[in-house]
């Protein structure tokens, strides 16, 4: 195949475009910021599992309270009860059972009233651990929106830049040869890379000199022949540099 030396050297610059391409592709699914959102969502669901626990164990604290305050309610309405009817006894030993009675009655309101100080004070606590992993959370939330940000923010950067290369690329294509095209895409489909520069006797593709045989073909070759890379079959661009 025949090509000019000008049409070839512009290989590179179409080869730039895809490396570029490539890169934004690559750069789009490892966007590091995924990698932060996504310890994020690790950070959120054992935050919101914390808080489901919690949760529960407020609500069995919580229920444990009413109970112990009915407990305490009902043993109250009987002391004022049976006061009543001490005041009311006529009869010596009537009167001293119901003394009686009002005194395991308030030594069992003190030991209600002191069992419902303690699980007041487990319902505080449990408020204050669901309240400081919800305060926990909802800034996690904050910086997960944050992060999201970031991703749609470096994603649009991403598809400018594509759009400006993709749009470059098309019109050096278009304004290349025909089959000189069909070529380099044949190879970069194939091999990964269209078009390498002989640099020094080296091709940039392949990072490899090449041998005494091989630079003897290509110096054999004329100008407008199109050369294939011995190590990386693309199309070996030789300019000034080439070292030939």
């Amino acid at each position: 195949m025949k090509a000019s030396p000008s049409d070839q050297q512009r290989l590179l610059e179409l080869q730039a475009l895809d490396s570029r391409l490539a890169q934004l592709a690559r750069r789009e699914r490892e966007l590091p910021e995924r990698a932060a959102l996504a310890a994020l969502d690790a950070d959120r669901t054992r935050l919101r599992a914390d808080l489901a626990s919690l949760r529960g164990t407020l609500e069995d604290a919580q229920a444990e309270l009413r109970r112990v305050e009915s407990d305490v309610d009902s043993v109250t309405a009987r002391v004022a009860r049976e006061q009543e009817r001490s005041l009311a006894a006529t009869d010596a030993k009537q009167a001293q059972a119901l003394e009686r009675e009002l005194e395991s009655l308030r030594r069992r309101q003190a030991d209600l009233e002191d069992i419902e100080l303690v699980v007041m004070e487990k319902v505080e606590e449990h408020q204050a651990a669901v309240s400081g992993v919800q305060a926990e959370l909802s800034e996690l939330e904050q910086r997960r929106a944050d992060a999201e940000h970031e991703i749609g923010a470096a994603l649009g950067r991403i598809a400018a830049d594509r759009e400006t290369a993709a749009a470059e690329r098309a019109a050096l294509a278009a304004a290349l040869p025909e089959e000189l095209i069909a070529l380099y895409e044949r190879q970069r489909a194939r091999y990964g890379i269209g078009a390498s520069l002989l640099r020094r006797r080296v091709s940039e593709a392949a990072g490899v000199e090449l041998t005494a045989d091989e630079l003897q073909a290509v110096r054999a070759a004329a100008p407008d022949d199109v050369v294939l890379c011995p190590s990386s079959s693309a199309i070996l661009v030789r300019t000034g540099e080439s070292g030939l």
